[in-house]
């Protein structure tokens, strides 16, 4: 008889082992390796419950010059989301959506539902989480009860194929969640890393025989990745994130990974008492609001896929009592900040090693891209002086180490998109942008410019309490 091998896998990366570990070497999680019984003597996994064949078939090859057509796609009645996706669902993509709980995934789902329900498109909307009975009541609260899509609890991949492959395929099929399924080929419990990976590779597998598009809700965990082996993420066509803050309103669709259509694509929501409704405008959204009398605001012209975007870069810099000073950021790259300060300590003349720096995205954004740096340093520099930034500039350019001001990409969409919101000025790396007549641009060089021309506006003594205050931190740092 063959011996059957046991198999150690971590539950948060997939790391396969032969024995048991606290720690796993791959993700240096601790107590996330479980033992999973193999489904046959010597094989593991899906992989077991294939027959074996002593013999491949032989497959025709093509070269690359041919007719490439465009794939077909089913259209969701959300512009948002299929501007994410690309211009709507490809037939027999699989999509899977990650996000935090309560974020409102469920709810985006629903609305994308019952706008192709209603066009005649089957639509079939599979809860492993919550009775049909919740499901219905998320309907009703959404005023979607009426239009006609298909509901189930079922947890049993194999149930659910059978049952969808009954009639004309379903143009949608939504699993919420991908952790709650689970499979017979696999002996081991639900949302066991080989689980997941057997039960979305029948899944897969149903999506492209019969050209269903499938959305497989997943789970995140505290870093805020989707939970589960990195495979699953390889396995399927695209993989979106819904992200936002429970204290904001908006919500952010972002797409992460697109074998159909652009990366880094956004699509702003609103959270309302209705459920989400789009956000054709999220600038004016995010701007709306705006301190235009306050210190440490700066406006970054931003790109989020293709679509411009203007948010708000709020600074505090405060002197500290402690040894070692604060630096606390919400929606950027705490390494980039320090970055930022570094290089103004080092080549703008600010020392800010005793202050304490506070830095905010109003709105609940994140920010990734390197191009807010010239937006940051400018709302630093005026939250320390008490200069207050002219409220119609923007801001864009990214910071060199030498404290050179590097361009950015597609500077052109950026400067459109802040003259459409009524902004006259634009401070932006030299040689981009000189050519637009849109409105007023002024060019940098050196961080050192910047300093200085924010400087050259800070409040001086005799202006107030707050104003002689704001002078004297001006007077000493600058």
């Amino acid at each position: 008889m063959a011996k059957i091998h046991q198999t150690f896998v971590c539950q948060s990366c997939g790391a396969v082992y032969n024995r048991w570990r606290g720690r796993c070497e791959a993700c240096n999680g601790w107590n996330t390796i479980v033992e999973e019984a193999p489904s046959a003597p010597g094989q593991s996994g899906p992989a077991a419950t294939r027959p074996s064949r002593s013999r491949g078939r032989v497959f025709p090859l093509e070269g690359l010059t041919g007719e490439a057509k465009e794939a077909p796609r089913i259209p969701s009645g959300i512009g948002e989301l299929d501007r994410v996706t690309g211009g709507g669902f490809v037939r027999g993509s699989v999509i899977l959506l990650g996000g935090d709980p309560g974020i409102g995934k469920s709810t985006l789902l629903m609305q994308a539902s019952a706008a192709m329900a209603g066009t005649g498109e089957r639509v079939a909307y599979i809860s492993g989480e919550e009775a049909v009975g919740q499901v219905r009541l998320r309907a009703e609260r959404l005023g979607l009860s009426a239009l006609p899509v298909q509901l189930a609890a079922e947890t049993n991949v194999e149930d659910i194929v059978e049952t969808l492959s009954q009639g004309r395929p379903p143009a949608l099929a939504i699993i919420d969640s991908i952790q709650t399924m689970w499979t017979e080929t696999v002996e081991s419990a639900p949302g066991t890393v080989t689980q997941v990976r057997s039960s979305a590779q029948a899944l897969i597998r149903f999506a492209k025989t019969t050209g269903t598009a499938v959305i497989l809700v997943g789970h995140v965990t505290k870093d805020g990745q989707i939970a589960g082996p990195r495979v699953v993420e390889h396995m399927v066509d695209a993989v979106a994130s819904f992200e936002g803050d429970q204290g904001h309103h908006f919500r952010i669709l972002r797409a992460v990974k697109n074998r159909f259509g652009p990366t880094d694509e956004i699509g702003v929501f609103e959270m309302t008492d209705a459920g989400l409704s789009e956000v054709p405008n999220p600038s004016a959204l995010f701007l709306a609001g705006r301190d235009h009398q306050a210190a440490g605001t700066a406006v970054f012209a931003g790109m989020e896929g293709t679509r411009p975007l203007l948010v708000e870069i709020q600074a505090l810099v405060a002197p500290s009592s402690l040894g070692m000073p604060r630096r606390a950021v919400v929606g950027w790259d705490p390494n980039r900040l320090s970055m930022v300060l570094a290089v103004l300590e080092a080549h703008g003349g600010i020392r800010l090693g005793s202050h304490d720096v506070y830095l905010n995205v109003a709105g609940g954004l994140r920010i990734t891209e390197p191009a807010a740096d010239l937006a940051v340093a400018a709302a630093l520099v005026s939250s320390l002086s008490g200069a207050v930034l002219p409220p119609e500039t923007v801001y864009f350019g990214e910071i060199g180490l030498s404290g050179a001001i590097r361009p950015v990409a597609q500077a052109g969409s950026r400067l459109k998109e802040a003259q459409k919101l009524g902004f006259a000025k634009a401070l932006i790396p030299q040689g981009r942008g000189e050519g637009e007549k849109a409105l007023s641009v002024e060019t940098l060089r050196h961080i050192a410019d910047l300093v200085a021309g924010i400087s050259a506006g800070a409040p001086r003594k005799g202006s107030g309490q707050r104003g002689r205050q704001q002078s004297r931190y001006a007077d000493e740092e600058v």
